[in-house]
């Protein structure tokens, strides 16, 4: 708490803490986490969000102590270095400047045993560098070379360097100061990789979770266990060798890689060609999924191999790479279509991609999809023949026909675009748009370099729910519900209905956090909201209104009473604990006295508590000594928060305390033995429970509540232990949709089902609107795609990931796809297109959920026409149908006809032909305002 009496007005805390909220991340800065849905209490206790003003100030939105319980991965021994997995920013988890952090520690303290999580702001990315605070610390497996099998794990941060590892391991195996050491990387059983360059950090070393470190000391000859290491490139950018097994590997020079050796011992010089298998870096399966399958597309490794890619480099491109991807990408192709290794090491490349899209610079999981995306782009980029763009204005239909306006458009995209990418992936959609408003109509001409499709499954969701209803006797009941997946609460309730026959708008459905009411959702809120962990509890109630005249449905929480007596300083702690489910219990609006509310109370819990019978002093000497013993009555807690300033100290759970001097009692008090021994006593809260706002007097005057009242039940110890069966309390019933498995019909999808439904007429959605030249303003109007002209690889991306901030999932819906003779002509509005079936040559696989999972690969091979496995760094051979899986994600289509199988020196000869005549086109725009027509800017695609 602040000194002084609590914290400041909410206007006075909400402009501070805004303030420093606007301070930008710096290198080096520490920032702390704090619970998402503690600082959401907050702000709304603040008026933070200007549409959020109605509780501003109200102490029933008092957020009492930080509690961060939530974010560490075991409560009961918080360790800020150890979290809870997959925490999202924003969503479980707010971070915090420090600045802001010390004030609201000022103002409202931290739970009793809780650690402030502190993290330090670290710099992200090999060349464009961001800055990015570091939530999860790396942990790494630290050994020594003579016993490797002795791993011992330990976590550091992205910044530390490779001397601060090498301390720390001298440290960890009591290695003395007069030992010369090295530390290696160890890949595979092997692999290893010695890191001599000390100043490198974790993230220059390009180090991963996981990520085995082994410590090797000097022999007393001066020689080492692993031999000497040749080092060939000392002007690399991170000075690593790599070394197979014990010998020392030769160097493969470059600018801008490391010194390292691809082979593996028994691959070389007797591998088929491209049957080379790529390592996992640390969770780079992702990006070996999508190499693999760009490396079995046959006109653009001959392209590489070839070296034609190096009279097109564009490196003063801004739009580009300066080449580097290009470069490094062929450099890989090399080495894959070598014939000399069974694996290689794809670090060259990862490197590159994690210098221009910092995304990619980490060692999390990613999508093969994107990285595919970034990767056709950058090496278009790198490629482009263009060497200075002319300005091309683009321009509607206008009621002209489409074979003109489909021309203009891909002549323009061709005076600014020209490279093997586009001769081979990109083709044209017709796009059209129509405004509801005005009718206005705009048609325009857009390439693509890949289709993504919809799956047309009906999307559902599983929801677990447990029922409390209004019967007393009766026990919760957990339910699993099948609702739409985009569906509200109101649907969640109507599924309930229909088990429990209990009208939808009889319910209440609720997120039960930590023993209290986090949220009461509107019937009309998304089920986007609810995430899988969240615990849903659905109330019975005989209304649910806020407005009716009789009842008042009044929220309620479970409070235990303990004092803990602080001789030294002459007084007793008195704190409160939240426990067991909170209820929601109507009672009548007016007239309602104590006895009344605790009678309501007594019958809305009989099922799990037993009344004291009249002659059971279960209070025993502790009530009539109740300050010597420590044991307080109803009115001792009547000092505390009445003035709506809530203590928050010393409770290991909500952190809710008050200091009592023993002489400070009142009469009432000190004759506690004429008072009516009561099991609990009432106070009004805030709707965390953990600051009090008022204590109810117990006398025979009607207690005013409102429709923001939450009340505690603050339950005497002893009373609690004896007639409060905790247990009972807790049981609840299972209904058999828990535990049956859903029936799930078979769906059979096509993937030209997936097509059918891309080129669906839809509208657009309320955020992405669509500005209308006519109305002069945004419009959510109608939109629909067909498909003008195809490429000679039709790349297509099956949309199997949905999410969003508050939930994520994975379709692993069963599609089915041709591997030959994909007709695509049924689907082009253009009649004069021509010819385009396809032959699939790859597949990317997906296996697993969401946030992880484990990417491979399907290729077929252009050396011998068979079907080939690739899962990292394996290869073995497939057949046809298996291709066909619930896991392809990606799938690669090559056109079949003598143009897509041209030889590579004709498709030479007809870049650089084009790349003339384009770059005179645009010369001529330049000078003469207007673009060619000439005959090399038509399209070149079937």
């Amino acid at each position: 708490m602040a000194e002084g009496g609590g914290p400041p007005e909410p206007k006075v805390q909400k402009s501070q803490v805004s303030s420093d909220l606007k301070k930008e991340l710096k290198k080096g800065d520490t920032w702390y986490l704090v619970d998402a849905k503690w600082f959401k209490q907050w702000k709304k206790y603040v008026g933070y969000d200007s549409w959020d003003m109605y509780g501003m100030g109200d102490q029933a939105t008092f957020p009492g102590p930080i509690d961060n319980a939530a974010l560490y991965k075991d409560p009961q021994t918080p360790d800020s270095l150890h979290l809870k997995e997959h925490l999202i920013d924003e969503l479980d988890y707010m971070l915090l400047p420090t600045e802001a952090w010390d004030k609201l520690v000022s103002w409202y303290g931290m739970v009793n045993g809780q650690q402030p999580i502190a993290r330090k702001v670290v710099e992200h990315g090999m060349f464009v560098k961001h800055c990015k605070v570091e939530v999860y610390l790396m942990e790494l497996k630290l050994c020594q070379n003579d016993n490797l099998e002795n791993c011992v794990s330990q976590q550091f941060s992205k910044a530390d360097t490779i001397d601060y590892i090498e301390k720390e391991m001298r440290k960890l195996f009591a290695i003395g100061e007069d030992k010369e050491t090295r530390v290696w990387n160890k890949y595979m059983s092997n692999t290893y990789e010695h890191l001599n360059k000390p100043e490198n950090t974790v993230q220059d070393a390009g180090l991963y979770q996981g990520q085995i470190l082994v410590i090797e000391q000097q022999n007393e000859d001066g020689t080492w266990p692993r031999g000497n290491v040749t080092n060939k490139s000392s002007s690399s950018s991170s000075g690593r060798n790599m070394e197979m097994g014990t010998y020392s590997a030769p160097a493969t020079r470059s600018s801008y890689s490391s010194t390292y050796d691809y082979s593996s011992e028994r691959g070389r010089g007797q591998v088929q060609p491209g049957l080379c298998g790529l390592s996992n870096l640390g969770n780079t399966c992702f990006m070996n999924s999508a190499l693999q399958c760009l490396s079995n597309v046959p006109v653009l490794t001959r392209y590489f191999l070839e070296n034609h890619y190096q009279e097109e480099l564009n490196s003063d491109n801004p739009l580009g790479m300066k080449g580097e991807i290009a470069k490094t990408y062929a450099e890989l192709i090399k080495q894959i279509w070598s014939g000399k290794y069974s694996y290689t090491i794809p670090r060259n490349f990862k490197t590159a991609v994690g210098r221009f899209a910092p995304q990619f610079s980490g060692y999390q999981q990613q999508d093969s999809h994107e990285l595919l995306a970034f990767l056709l782009d950058g090496l278009h980029e790198d490629l482009n023949r263009i060497r200075k763009k002319p300005y091309v204005e683009l321009r509607d239909a206008d009621g002209r026909p489409d074979d003109e306006v489909a021309d203009e458009a891909w002549k323009s995209h061709r005076l600014r675009n020209d490279s093997i990418i586009v001769d081979t992936f990109h083709g044209l959609f017709k796009s059209t748009l129509v405004c509801p408003e005005c009718s206005k109509i705009s048609i325009t001409f857009d390439p693509f370099c890949y289709l993504s499709l919809p799956l047309p499954i009906k999307k559902e969701r599983f929801i677990e729910v447990v029922l409390i209803r209004m019967d007393p006797a009766a026990k919760p009941m957990q339910y699993k519900l099948s609702v739409p997946k985009m569906g509200t609460v109101q649907d969640l309730c109507e599924a309930l209905s229909r088990l429990t026959k209990i009208s939808p708008d009889k319910m209440v459905v609720t997120d039960v956090y930590n023993h209290r009411f986090h949220k009461v959702f509107a019937p009309d809120e998304g089920l986007s909201h609810i995430l899988d962990r969240d615990d849903i509890y659905v109330y019975e109630v005989p209304v649910n209104t806020c407005d009716d005249p009789d009842t008042l449905i009044l929220p309620v929480y479970m409070r235990e009473r303990k004092v803990r007596q602080n001789p030294s300083y002459n007084y007793n702690n008195v704190s409160t604990v939240l426990f067991g489910t909170p209820l929601l219990v109507p009672i009548p609006r007016k007239n309602t006295t104590y006895e009344d509310l605790y009678r309501i109370m007594l019958q809305k819990m009989s099922r799990y508590i037993q009344e004291p019978d009249s002659g059971d002093e279960w209070y025993g000497e502790e009530i009539k000594n109740c300050v010597k013993d420590g044991v307080i009555g109803d009115d001792d807690m009547k000092n505390d928060n009445i003035d709506g300033e809530a203590e928050s100290e010393e409770d290991s759970s909500q952190g809710n305390d008050s200091h009592m001097n023993d002489n400070s009692m009142s009469d009432d008090e000190v004759n506690c033995d004429n008072r009516p021994h009561r099991m609990f006593s009432f106070h009004l809260v805030n709707s965390y429970g953990s600051a009090e706002i008022e204590h109810i007097r117990d006398d025979d005057r009607p207690i005013k509540f409102t429709n923001r009242s939450y009340l505690a039940l603050d339950w005497d110890p002893k009373a609690k232990e004896k007639y409060y069966d905790e247990k009972q309390a807790e049981e609840l019933d299972v209904d058999e949709t828990v535990n049956a498995t859903p029936m799930r019909k078979r769906q059979v999808i096509s993937l030209k089902d997936c097509i059918q439904l891309f080129l669906v007429k839809e509208k657009l959605g309320a955020d992405d609107p669509w500005y209308c030249p006519s109305c002069k303003k945004h419009q959510q109007a109608t939109k629909k795609f067909d498909l003008w002209s195809l490429p000679k690889i039709l790349v297509i991306h099956l949309k199997r990931f949905s999410y969003n901030r508050y939930w994520r999932d994975k379709l692993d819906t069963m599609v089915e796809f041709p591997t030959r003779d994909l007709d695509m002509s049924e689907f082009i509005i253009n009649d004069g297109h021509g010819y385009a079936t396809y032959d699939l040559i790859g597949v990317s696989n997906h296996y697993g959920g969401m946030g992880g999972g484990h990417y491979t690969a399907y290729g077929k091979s252009r050396e011998d026409t068979q079907w080939y496995y690739f899962d990292d760094s394996s290869v073995s051979p497939a057949s046809e149908d298996q291709c066909v899986s619930k896991a392809a994600y990606v799938l690669f289509y090559e056109l079949k006809g003598s143009r897509c199988e041209r030889s590579e020196k004709q498709t030479a000869q007809a870049n650089r032909k084009s790349a003339a005549a384009t770059q005179s086109s645009a010369n001529c725009t330049e000078d003469n305002g207007t673009a060619s027509s000439g005959e090399d800017d038509s399209m070149e695609i079937n």
